[in-house]
């Protein structure tokens, strides 16, 4: 089953079982990738561009919460974890600590980077291998630490 139609599953799921959180996450995602898909003028997006979406849904709730918690707001913040803990469902696994530094020295290793003037090009090769599965601040931190 594609990534597509297990979120639709999900969200018939979710109405049989009258869960309106989680329907309203699935719906919103629906809507953004139907907004993508639009906008990429394609009948059906592939699961990769599924999960960049869900990516980038998943990122705006991790702002928001961090955002409501400073502005002391701890409602608006669960309504927020509670979405994102719907869309990291469909999202793959991440990389361990341990994966995500060897990753990185593998990468380091294949673009021959020896100093912090090439991390643009070692991030651009870790981003690729990462695919999805590691978040961009976390791979920009290793990178920094490995390149001196």
């Amino acid at each position: 089953m594609g990534l597509a139609e297990r979120i639709q599953s999900e969200m018939k799921e979710a109405m049989k079982a009258r869960e309106a959180d989680r329907l309203g996450t699935l719906r919103m995602l629906k809507s953004a990738l139907g907004y993508v898909q639009i906008e990429l003028k394609k009948d059906a997006l592939s699961d990769e561009e599924i999960i960049s979406v869900i990516q980038k849904e998943a990122k705006k709730r991790r702002d928001s919460i961090e955002q409501f918690e400073k502005g002391d707001r701890a409602d608006l913040a669960a309504q927020e974890k509670i979405e994102l803990s719907v869309l990291q469902k469909f999202l793959p696994q991440p990389l361990s600590a341990e994966e995500l530094e060897q990753l990185v020295m593998d990468c380091i290793a294949e673009t021959g980077a020896t100093s912090k003037k090439e991390m643009g090009l070692v991030m651009k090769t870790a981003t690729a291998k990462a695919a999805g599965r590691a978040d961009g601040k976390a791979l920009s931190i290793i990178v920094g630490r490995l390149l001196r």
